[in-house]
């Protein structure tokens, strides 16, 4: 069975950022494989079409530019916020606007979105909201570990109940 549209797909891989001997950030393995179903924009679209049409137990290994990807990191995506939209119960956690922290948020429209506290002032908290592999060239190596049939409702759904999460899922922040 090859990788098609509608093919649920379990994957292995390990990623690097920017060259092949660059440090592994991420490492997905055999026991708890990025099973996803194919086609249905789960995934940068690259990324898929990179796999489509291999085999169980066929290995790959493929380089993505940042254009491929997640772009390149915007200037527009750092913005200044009133400080009072952080309030629950009418009080600021000191512990959440501390600089470095990921901050799970919803823009205008209830899209969801991370973004990284870069600094905290009186009134406003200056946040990233760049991908945190925009501007990287990622590249993948890995092994198609099975591919099965799709059922009716995750067809419906347009995704796979049970699936391992991974930096390439394009329904994940920011896209």
């Amino acid at each position: 069975m090859n990788i098609e549209e509608n093919k649920v797909v379990s994957l292995t891989y390990e990623l690097r950022v920017n060259d092949e001997e660059s440090e592994v950030v991420e490492k997905v393995e055999e026991n708890s494989p990025l099973t996803f179903l194919f086609g249905h924009g789960n995934l940068i679209p690259d990324f898929e079409a990179n796999i489509n049409g291999l085999k169980e137990g066929d290995s790959f290994e493929f380089k993505l530019d940042p254009e491929q990807a997640y772009g390149e990191a915007s200037e527009e995506a750092i913005v200044d916020l009133p400080k009072n939209i952080f309030e629950i119960d009418g009080k600021i956690d000191d512990n959440l606007l501390k600089v470095g922290n990921n901050i799970p948020m919803q823009d205008s429209s209830g899209n969801k979105l991370n973004g990284v506290v870069l600094e905290v002032a009186d009134e406003s908290v200056k946040m990233d909201f760049n991908h945190p592999l925009a501007g990287e060239t990622l590249i993948f190596k890995g092994k198609v570990e099975e591919i099965r049939d799709a059922s009716s409702e995750e067809i419906e759904k347009g995704h796979v109940e049970q699936g391992g999460g991974h930096p390439c899922e394009e329904d994940e922040d920011n896209e």
